[in-house]
């Protein structure tokens, strides 16, 4: 064999290993975390997976993988592309209330972990679903503006009232 034959065979050896490593990774970006959801209700997961960070990656198949923290049941939930570069929707479903695991398989290079996260058990029919405790300042801010829009309005027909009836307006001071 000739020497510039064995060159190129021992540099194509050696270039060859970082050629392979350098070619693929991605990131996976998910919204929203499904932290609160209820046991047996969907949680809709949009995700976006980028190449190597910055190019919306199309043509994959990713897949939300659902493990309980015990070590128990496992799901695996198929994302499909949404027609938007590198965008993604699954729908995933826990069936139990818990700690449950979760990885997205981004369908091109890796499995990507996230923090682990709780799920409620299912609300009793016909009881309230809890919201978050949100709604409760939402009716008391209601409530608190009808007043004051009643309150406004009240003054508004006195004012009315009596510079229609001759009597001077009495503004307090």
């Amino acid at each position: 064999m000739r020497v510039t034959a064995m060159v190129a065979i021992v540099a194509g050896a050696l270039l060859a290993p970082a050629a392979a490593s350098g070619g693929g990774w991605a990131t996976v970006g998910l919204s929203p975390t499904p932290d609160g959801v209820a046991a047996g209700k969907p949680w809709v997961v949009d995700m976006t997976v980028l190449q190597h960070g910055r190019t919306p990656l199309d043509g994959v198949r990713p897949a939300v993988i659902v493990t309980r923290s015990d070590g128990g049941a496992s799901r695996t939930f198929a994302a499909v592309a949404t027609g938007q570069p590198g965008a993604y929707r699954a729908r995933v479903v826990f069936p139990s209330a818990g700690r449950w695991d979760y990885v997205v398989d981004d369908g091109f290079s890796a499995r990507h972990s996230f923090a682990a996260v709780r799920v409620d058990a299912p609300a009793a029919r016909g009881a309230p679903v809890a919201d978050g405790g949100g709604s409760e300042l939402w009716t008391a801010l209601g409530a608190g503006s009808v007043a004051g829009l009643a309150a406004a309005l009240l003054a508004w027909v006195v004012m009315r009232k009596r510079r229609i009836e001759g009597e001077p307006a009495v503004i307090a001071s």
